[in-house]
């Protein structure tokens, strides 16, 4: 199975359908006055296809087991035709569209299954995904294409040399995988004033975001949030206690990160952790649906 550590839980809807075809009305009447001699059909196929959608992910070998919240059968008689439709909710990293698909199908199968003795002409048709929601296809193509972003890396090693950036590449990378364009990356020692004066001038020159990884943990040298508490003037503090939380759930260590979020003039400020992990996870954690801040907050370009 393909890794969906990096996502987060999300309400996500699927509704799938099948139609199963008799031969003739008297079928359709021995379903419909429970008069077939396996059952009741339209229970009977409900109940099987309950099951389907919780085994789903035993049977398909690269489905996530997951916790299903809500499955509804639907029935529709349309002449010979038997429609119909699998609704299941879940609140997980991952979507339920296979859910749906199996359990539909395994209806129309039990459907058969218990018809085939009076009908011999039966088919099952057109198995299909109706609709889905949740996760970050709902918010594609929604998000601004003209958002500009720079990145700080302020650390007294890298600066001087002494050790490679990653963080800071990883956060330029996760930006320009949603559109939004990285205008400036610079590497700065952990110095309180030279952090001030860089992030002021980002601001200035129009940058939509201006993110810091670096300086947010406890050493004597971590000094990104105290140069940043006299430059932000709307702090977002939900931003960053929601990559905390996102982070606990990966190492227990997150919580002793003191990264801040807030507004200067029209430009979002994040100071993210320094090591690689740290800084990659939050970006996970944030993006793209942070985005969103631009469309509510009425920040944008302004200069």
């Amino acid at each position: 199975m393909i890794s969906i550590t990096h996502k987060h839980n999300t309400l996500r809807k699927a509704v799938a359908a099948a139609i199963v075809t008799v031969s003739s009305q008297d079928t359709i009447d021995a379903v419909v006055q429970k008069r077939v001699p396996k059952g009741d059909v339209f229970e009977m196929a409900k109940t099987a296809g309950l099951f389907a959608v919780k085994k789903t992910a035993d049977m398909i070998p690269d489905c996530h087991p997951l916790p299903v919240e809500y499955t509804g059968v639907r029935y529709n008689i349309n002449g010979l035709n038997i429609e119909i439709e699998m609704e299941v909710h879940t609140i997980y990293k991952t979507g339920v569209e296979v859910e749906a698909m199996h359990g539909v199908s395994v209806v129309a199968l039990t459907m058969y299954d218990m018809l085939k003795p009076i009908d011999k002409g039966i088919t099952i048709q057109n198995i299909r995904l109706l609709s889905k929601s949740g996760g970050k296809s709902d918010f594609k193509d929604k998000f601004r294409k003209d958002l500009r972003g720079a990145v700080i890396v302020c650390s007294d090693t890298i600066s001087a040399g002494q050790k490679e950036d990653k963080a800071g590449a990883a956060i330029a990378d996760k930006l320009k995988s949603c559109n939004v364009t990285v205008t400036d990356f610079k590497v700065i020692p952990d110095e309180i004033e030279n952090i001030r004066t860089t992030v002021t001038a980002l601001c200035a020159s129009g940058n939509d975001m201006v993110i810091l990884t670096g300086g947010t943990g406890l050493s004597p040298r971590d000094v990104t949030p105290e140069a940043l508490e006299s430059l932000i003037e709307r702090p977002v503090p939900g931003i960053m206690e929601f990559a905390r939380s996102y982070g606990h759930d990966r190492t227990p260590w997150s919580m002793l990160s003191r990264g801040v979020a807030g507004f200067r003039g029209k430009t979002l400020i994040l100071a993210l952790p320094g090591s690689t992990r740290g800084a990659s996870e939050t970006m996970d954690a944030l993006f793209p649906d942070l985005l969103h801040v631009f469309k509510i907050a009425g920040g944008g370009r302004h200069d």
